[in-house]
């Protein structure tokens, strides 16, 4: 058994799932438009609460769990987190994108996961996934200029998740520390942040869906 891990990963399922609850409580306070995109940034949140959760069970219960967490924590990495991108940009946008083009977005995610799978790419297509969803929320976050507030709010949230993903990773040791739970600390830290960042953008309010 690996107990600090399973204790980080405990830290990491609580801090996402704080942040589906608070996205979902949100949800009543914005109109029709910005509905599906923030489903969609409450499925973000909660798939990682998912891996982690399961995290939990395999690290400090029943090692046979590792398929399931594996899975759920691929499930994070190629469709959580770039919905969450997606939801920042069309929230700091102000774009009302329908129900059908998010469904869109979701195919196009789950086909590209599969395509460069099959490839033999999925590392090199996870990173470049990644950073073009980072680069996704750093815009968002600018666009609210001079509001301060949300563009270092941006900045911290792809602050963490680098030194998280490349600084840190998630296999060895640094000195006594485990990095894989470094790794969760720091995504703890990262999926509050951009939670609050998401529902401090402002939404489509008067646009119309495209």
């Amino acid at each position: 058994m690996q107990y600090s891990t399973a204790c980080s990963d405990a830290l990491l399922a609580i801090a996402c799932s704080t942040c589906a609850w608070l996205i979902g409580r949100a949800r009543g306070r914005h109109g029709e438009g910005d509905q599906p995109a923030l489903f969609c940034a409450l499925l973000g949140f909660l798939l990682p609460a998912a891996a982690a959760s399961v995290g939990v069970v395999r690290y400090g219960f029943d090692p046979s769990w590792q398929g399931a967490h594996l899975w759920l924590s691929q499930a994070s990495a190629f469709l959580g987190l770039p919905l969450l991108g997606a939801a920042a940009l069309a929230l700091g946008r102000g774009w009302a994108w329908s129900r059908p083009n998010w469904g869109r977005i979701l195919l196009g995610l789950c086909a590209f996961f599969e395509l460069f799978r099959q490839l033999g790419y999925l590392e090199d297509y996870r990173l470049a996934l990644n950073l073009l969803t980072l680069v996704l929320i750093l815009y968002a976050g600018a666009m609210q200029w001079p509001q301060r507030r949300a563009l270092f709010a941006a900045v911290g949230v792809v602050g963490l998740f680098l030194l998280a993903g490349i600084g840190v990773g998630s296999a060895g040791k640094i000195g006594p520390l485990l990095r894989v739970d470094l790794f969760h600390v720091l995504l703890a830290l990262a999926y509050p942040l951009l939670a609050w960042l998401l529902l401090s953008l402002p939404g489509s309010a008067t646009k119309q869906a495209l």
